[in-house]
């Protein structure tokens, strides 16, 4: 996870896992060994219960007065992997496999460390880009569209409270 502490800093660690709120949430990416088919789909999976998890957002506050609640922003979402188990790394096979996906699910970006990255372009298809600095240029791209999303919905904390009395 990618997640923004800004507005929403209530995090806990429970059992050795650091849980945030849904607000925070500015990325959800899954990390494996290799690219493939059931990686893939396991990655959209992911993306999709992330994305379909409840967010609150509440006005802001500031000297003259608030600012109206901001809109959850859309949840980024990607796979990340060392290597590919296709031939070619990135090719038919991996546009087949990301082209499987609801809506909800679809895969950002990502990236096998050794081959290249894909990204979901603004018309709805799938750019895959070949190259030995993958790492690098994918992160560096990430973080350009965290900053263009700026910053996250203020949390209602008191919408959290209210499962507690249940």
């Amino acid at each position: 996870m990618v997640y923004d502490r800004q507005y929403s800093p209530f995090i806990l660690q429970y059992q050795g896992q650091t849980i945030v709120p849904a607000e925070s949430v500015d990325a959800a990416f899954e990390a494996k060994q290799s690219l493939d088919a059931i990686q893939v789909k396991y990655a959209q999976g992911k993306v999709k219960t992330v994305r379909a998890l409840h967010r609150t957002s509440l006005p802001v506050p500031y000297a003259q007065g608030e600012y109206p609640p901001k809109s959850p922003q859309h949840i980024i979402g990607g796979l990340l992997t060392l290597d590919s188990a296709w031939k070619p790394a990135l090719g038919n096979s991996l546009l087949e496999a990301l082209n499987q996906s609801e809506l909800e699910g679809r895969l950002d970006r990502g990236c096998a460390a050794a081959h290249g990255t894909f990204w979901l372009g603004p018309d709805g298809h799938y750019c895959l880009t070949p190259g030995k600095t993958a790492a690098t240029a994918f992160l560096l791209e990430l973080i350009a569209r965290l900053q263009a999303c700026a910053t996250v919905p203020m949390i209602d904390v008191r919408a959290y409270a209210k499962w507690l009395d249940k």
